[in-house]
């Protein structure tokens, strides 16, 4: 089994496969590593999102039920959630259609952000910031 670019500079191998890709010389397109690589990057979207929506959840529940820590920390948990709605929304923007998995998305990382932030602090059983304020960006917690 020969190497190539891809298996030994993988930045070698996208500046080829882009040029190739431009010049339409299908016929040296390494297209199951393309095929693969399309694939992963779909993946890595929405795993980054699921990523900034529980840290999103986490900041929102300490803002919203972490009340020792609330006039010392309130203003910067606040100014995360603004950035981590921003980043969310860029995502969106350049990927709309993963605007409709975002119900199995908090539904994924709800549940991590309570375990983190339940490690913190004693979190309410009945705790719950719902999806549609989360992503609001006028809505905030009382603080």
């Amino acid at each position: 089994m020969s190497l190539t670019p891809y298996d030994t500079d993988y930045h070698q191998w996208i500046q080829e496969t882009v040029l190739a890709l431009k010049d339409r010389r299908f016929n040296v397109i390494d297209w199951d590593n393309l095929i693969e690589e399309i694939d992963s990057m779909g993946k890595s979207e929405r795993r980054a999102l699921i990523s900034l929506l529980t840290r999103l959840l986490e900041h929102l529940l300490k803002l919203s039920y972490w009340e020792a820590e609330k006039k010392r920390c309130g203003n910067h948990w606040a100014s995360e959630i603004v950035n981590f709605r921003f980043q969310i929304e860029n995502r969106l923007e350049d990927s709309p259609s993963l605007r409709k998995e975002l119900p199995a998305m908090y539904d994924k990382a709800y549940p991590v952000a309570v375990k983190s932030v339940s490690k913190l602090f004693p979190l309410q059983q009945d705790a719950c910031i719902f999806l549609e304020k989360a992503l609001d960006s006028d809505w905030f917690p009382d603080y």
